[in-house]
């Protein structure tokens, strides 16, 4: 038996660039499938799987224009890495949640799974752009096309799928691809290992004064930095995966050769346009111009 069966795709993603959000070919799926609270993000409250108010019958946004105003600051700092439209097009073949009604709970679940898989796709696709990661690009590459593969299985396989072993699996590449960066950008540093500041996982750094900080090779993995001032903060090299940046002041901050750095962390964050950012990413339009 194959490891892998029922597959909907052969060749459902080949680039990057298939990992962006394409809410037009997405049946709004993350709308629907997602609860949220009222809060500083969220205007009301939604359960999981009620359509929110704001979502038109062709799937668009009423309110796109003007979703922070509204109080929907939630919804500008989501990313599915193009889960949406994946699910929508390759897994359900276009089929959307309102012609076929009776499908609609295992898609959102299937989304929920896809969106984990899409989000593993673009850290690895980044971890094979990187030069100190080369001696495990083997395995990395392994890893992509493991993770493109489950990503064409059939809904009922994916709702199978542990994607809890897969993410552990994924992610001990991560780290060593991590450990390989943030030693090459540290390796010319001047001071020594001894009396650099570090972090541990998960460190908490909410509101905290980190203006002009020397943080090249820095392991922020998962560090709450909510409201910190990271003004012309020395980012480079430090690894920010799931790194918590809302409302962090990165006005001219470096974080050019940071890695693991999203789209959506930097929506939830303050800056500028002397904020230095990774090629793939690019400048937030709701940050002011200096």
């Amino acid at each position: 038996m194959s490891e892998y069966p029922e597959t909907n795709n052969d060749s459902p993603i080949r680039s990057p660039l298939d990992l962006r959000a394409d809410c037009e070919n997405c049946f709004g799926l993350c709308c629907v499938a997602l609860p949220f609270a009222a809060s500083a993000d969220f205007a009301m409250d939604k359960d999981a799987g009620q359509p929110c108010p704001n979502l038109l019958s062709d799937f668009r946004c009423g309110v796109h224009n003007s979703l922070r105003q509204r109080g929907f600051r939630g919804c500008t700092v989501y990313d599915c890495f193009g889960a949406g439209q994946h699910t929508s097009q390759v897994t359900y073949g276009g089929q959307d949640w309102r012609q076929a009604p009776e499908t609609a709970r295992d898609m959102f679940e299937v989304f929920s799974i896809m969106r984990h898989l899409h989000e593993l796709l673009w850290y690895l696709s980044e971890a094979l752009t990187l030069e100190p990661a080369r001696p495990i690009y083997e395995a990395l590459g392994s890893a992509l096309e493991k993770t493109v593969r489950l990503a064409s299985l059939a809904p009922q396989a994916l709702m199978e799928l542990d994607i809890a072993a897969h993410r552990a699996d994924v992610n001990t590449l991560l780290l060593l691809t991590s450990e390989r960066v943030r030693s090459e950008a540290t390796r010319h540093l001047k001071t020594s290992p001894d009396t650099r500041k570090t972090y541990r996982r998960g460190a908490d750094l909410i509101g905290a004064n980190l203006r002009g900080a020397d943080l090249r090779g820095a392991n922020l993995r998962g560090a709450y930095l909510i409201a910190a001032d990271l003004r012309n903060a020395d980012l480079r090299g430090a690894d920010l995966i799931g790194a918590d940046l809302r409302d962090a002041d990165l006005r001219g901050a470096d974080l050019t050769g940071s890695i693991f750095l999203t789209q959506a962390q930097l929506n939830a964050a303050k800056g500028n346009s002397g904020t230095k950012l990774p090629q793939t990413l690019v400048l937030p339009l709701h940050w002011p111009a200096s």
